[in-house]
Formats: structure tokens, sequence, C-alpha cells
């Protein structure tokens, strides 16, 4: 069963030990040309969240890598003819990048890079949790680990869960859905299925507040409210749009409103801007006073440990490798070509 203490503990443990870290202009520079040669090379492609840093995305889009959500890049990889992938996320997209593509090899910059909701996931405890619940159909999140996904019946991103979880309950399915406790109750929502929650969450969204959002709104009553479904209940229901990444950044082009309130990851501001450089984007208020009582404030303390000197160091020492158990790769691979295929359909 979920453990809120141990969940809790686990967070602090693994919670990153150094600052981000800081390059000047020259810097940034010697490491842009160090990648663009050692790309080549090594015949990779960098292939990047939406919440990494900046200058890692514009990187990747010059090199001919790809910058999107985790779908996008789980089927990116399969596509690209790199013999390499650079995964520049948090490790959870490193594994299915290797899942998926078992004859690549696959790199991150840094190992360490975990996630709150795959922290809150134990394969022990959760395996244990299915057993309990044997009449029910296995949904989990991708931002779960390979051992996760290979308890699973299928797979699903934010992008497509809702449509996922209504296909499955109008074949009778009860649902058993994990990770994350606020998507899982916005999808029971959204559907009506019957679903059984774990109970993890993403540390940054949690921290999104709805009492000061709404006070923010006051001062910009014409932006638009744009929020991710791993946030609170009450934040969600102030939205204008809820939706994963790419649905919000697709949101921010497309509406007429020229200011947006955003309440994900800092980091889909360098897309909406690049998009929309004329609009004004507004990062959602967190509990309390941002520069006192927030933890993440917005921004995942596990993407920031990409930069581009770690970038540079793995392709060139080629260190980092993601190894997946081949059995465990070949289960995960069940749930997750399911995902595939239901988006294609």
């Amino acid at each position: 069963m979920f453990d809120e203490k141990a969940f809790r503990d686990r967070i602090e443990a693994n919670w990153p030990k150094t600052p981000k870290l800081e390059l000047n202009a020259e810097k940034k520079q010697y490491y842009r040309d160090k990648i663009k040669h050692l790309l080549k090379e090594k015949d990779a492609v960098i292939i990047a969240h939406f919440y990494v840093d900046a200058d890692i995305q514009q990187l990747a889009e010059e090199t001919g890598g790809y910058v999107a959500d985790s779908l996008d890049m789980a089927k990116f990889g399969t596509k690209h003819p790199a013999n390499t992938l650079v995964i520049v996320g948090v490790r959870f997209m490193g594994e299915t990048a290797k899942i998926l593509n078992p004859e690549k090899h696959v790199f991150m910059p840094d190992l360490q890079a975990t996630c709150s909701l795959d922290e809150g996931c134990d394969p022990k405890d959760f395996e244990e949790f299915c057993k309990q619940h044997p009449d029910r159909t296995v949904v989990v999140y991708a931002n779960t680990s390979a051992a996760i996904k290979a308890l699973a019946d299928w797979v699903v991103t934010s992008s497509i869960a809702v449509d996922v979880i209504n296909y499955l309950a109008s074949q009778g399915h009860k649902i058993l859905w994990a990770p994350d406790r606020y998507l899982g109750s916005y999808i029971q929502r959204q559907t009506g299925a019957d679903i059984i929650i774990w109970q993890a969450l993403c540390i940054v969204h949690e921290e999104f507040n709805a009492e000061v959002l709404k006070e923010l709104h006051k001062k910009h009553p014409n932006a638009a409210i744009l929020v991710h479904p791993e946030s609170p209940p009450e934040v969600i229901a102030l939205a204008d749009v809820v939706g994963s990444t790419s649905q919000l950044l697709k949101a921010s082009i497309e509406l007429p409103n020229q200011e947006f309130i955003v309440a994900t990851d800092k980091g889909i501001f360098y897309k909406m801007q690049q998009a929309s450089p004329h609009k004004n984007f507004i990062a959602a208020p967190t509990t309390g006073d941002p520069e006192m009582t927030c933890r993440a404030c917005a921004a995942c303390p596990w993407m920031a440990m990409n930069n581009l000197k770690n970038l540079a160091e793995v392709l060139e020492n080629e260190n980092n490798e993601i190894i997946i158990d081949e059995e465990i790769r070949k289960r995960a691979l069940i749930p997750l070509q399911k995902m595939i295929d239901f988006k294609k359909d």
C-alpha cells in the first residue's frame, strides 16, 4: 500500500543536493560547439522534454533533435535513424526510450534525475496492491519506472489518459490507476469510471495554490488559465484549459487571449514564447509567498539537473547509459505499445 510518510521521506532523500548549474555566455557557447561536434561524431540525437533548460531545448532544435512531451519523445526515438539517443529529462523518459529502442544506446546527462511520481510507486508495494485487486485493469501513467510499466495492462500519458479510460470503461473494465492521485481523480471526474487510485503526486504541481491564483487572476482578468491535470482539483476547477504540456502549448497558440497564467513547470515557457512572442505568460502562484515557502516553485528540481556541461560530458564519455533487464523490458513494452497504437487510432 501507499505510505505517505515513506513517500515524503524518499523525496527528501532524493532531492538534488547541488544547486542548478549556472554558466556564463562564453561557457555556454563552448559547450554548445562541443555538443554539436560530438553529436555528429557519435551518430547521436538529443530528445528533450519541454521542462528542461531553454538552452538545451534550443540546441536540440538546432541539431535536428526534438523537444516534446513524454509521448512524442518516445515516438521520435523509434523513427530517428541515429544509433544513439540522448534523453534530456528524467529517468523514466530514458527508460521508455530504451524499452522502445533496445537496439540503440540510450544515454542521459544524469541518471539521478528522477521524478516524484516514479519515486512514489515502489514496484514491490505496487505489485502487492495489484494482487489485492485482481479484477481490475491496471493503467499506469508514463511517469513510472520500467518495473512499474511491466506490471501494467496499459500505459498512458496525460494527453490520452481520459480517452483511454473512457474506452476501457465502455468495455466494462474497472480500473486500478497509478501513480498520480490528482491526475487519477481528474480522470475519474471526467469519465465517471470505476477507479481505485494510488496516492503519489507530483511535488511541482502539488504546490499550485487556488486561492492565490484567484487573486492573481483579478490582476490579470483577461488572462486564460492553463492547468496541467497533475494539479490539485481546486486549481483545475479554475482552469480555462486543462491538458498535457503539448495540449497547453497548443491552447496558448490557438486561444485569442494575449495573457496566460500557466500552472505547470515553467520550462514550457520557452516553447510558448517561441510560438507566440507577442503574448505574455505568467507562472501560476505556488503555496504562499513564492520567495519564502515554496520548495519546487513551479520548476522540477530533477529536470534542472540537466545542463549543457553534463550533456557534453555524457556524449564524450558515453557513460550514464540506460540498462533495463530484458524480461522487464519485454513486459513493459506490451502496455507501452498499446498506448502508441491507441494514439494512432
